[in-house]
């Protein structure tokens, strides 16, 4: 079997990357978690992971910032951006500038995880 998923959360809400890291653990990923966009930056840039979840909406740096962030320093990772201030509008864009994915708070975790194994499935991982 290859090695774990790596899965990098961004919220600027400390308890929703708490819940999310507890969550996502349980199905056996390895996650980080960075509390502003900054931080997820910096942190990109020491290495890659093979999903980014991000909140849209926070202070410094927003969601879709760190998606074209992500695009470019790691075209093969998959970026699922979240939010409680869903529109159409927005969803349309995140997916136009490459977002593998889109969910509205609230949402269950056991749909992140569904999203990001079908994720996964897409990557062409050594193992």
């Amino acid at each position: 079997m290859g090695s774990a998923v790596s899965v990098l959360v961004i919220d600027d809400e400390a308890i929703a990357c708490r819940r999310l890291k507890a969550a996502l653990e349980k199905s056996d990923y390895v996650v980080d978690t960075c509390e502003s966009g900054t931080e997820a930056l910096e942190r990109l840039r020491e290495r890659a992971y093979d999903v980014v979840v991000t909140d849209i909406r926070m202070g410094d740096i927003d969601g879709i910032e760190v998606l074209d962030a992500v695009r470019r320093m790691h075209p093969q990772t998959k970026t699922v951006l979240i939010t409680g201030y869903a529109t159409v509008e927005l969803a349309r864009e995140a997916l136009a500038k490459g977002a593998y994915d889109f969910v509205a708070k609230p949402f269950q975790p056991k749909d992140l995880r569904a999203i990001i194994d079908r994720a996964v499935k897409g990557l062409a991982r050594p193992g």
